[in-house]
């Protein structure tokens, strides 16, 4: 199984995917967020446009890594931006792997976004406007609303309840068209 916790900075993709890791007994908690660091010596922020290519590789390693570790017995918790307009991409990056696959995001308002993200100490990802672009990024996602929690309000036990949830009703499993 491969749950895609995805949604902008601050929503709390990392607090969600390590707790609920912790739960299962043979797990990975995916940070997408360490490939990243390997691109050198230049790496464009991916939130610019210009960037787009390079996130289509990243993207593709992503996949490809959390697909190996599917197949090879893992739920994985994969903790990482992968919006609308990579899904299609990720799902052929998971290399062929037979695995259940779960698409979530978690998009709190944007006071709790920014808020969050302003918080985050150590965290590369502290900008504002490219906080509120990413964020603004995840507002209309057209046929992929329905994959939304909308975690306002809700701690981070509670949104990994609530992701636990979504998960076992399989609700947010992609559709067999988007496999």
């Amino acid at each position: 199984m491969v749950a895609v916790i995805t949604g902008p900075p601050g929503a709390g993709k990392s607090s969600v995917c390590r707790r609920l890791a912790d739960r299962v007994g043979t797990s990975v908690h995916f940070e997408a967020d360490a490939f990243w660091p390997f691109l050198r010596p230049e790496r464009i922020p991916p939130w610019l446009p210009e960037s787009r290519a390079q996130n289509e590789v990243v993207t593709d390693a992503v996949a490809a890594a959390a697909g190996r570790f599917a197949v090879g017995g893992y739920a994985v918790f994969f903790d990482g931006i992968i919006g609308p307009w990579f899904v299609d991409r990720f799902v052929a990056g998971l290399d062929a792997a037979d695995v259940p696959l779960h698409y979530v995001v978690l998009r709190p308002d944007r006071t709790t976004v920014l808020g969050r993200a302003a918080d985050r100490i150590g965290h590369p990802l502290t900008d504002r406007s490219a906080v509120e672009t990413m964020d603004d990024a995840f507002r209309a996602l057209g046929p992929y609303e329905r994959y939304v929690i909308d975690t306002t309000g809700e701690d981070e036990h509670q949104t990994a309840a609530h992701v636990a949830d979504v998960l076992a009703a399989g609700s947010h499993r992609l559709l067999p068209t988007a496999r």
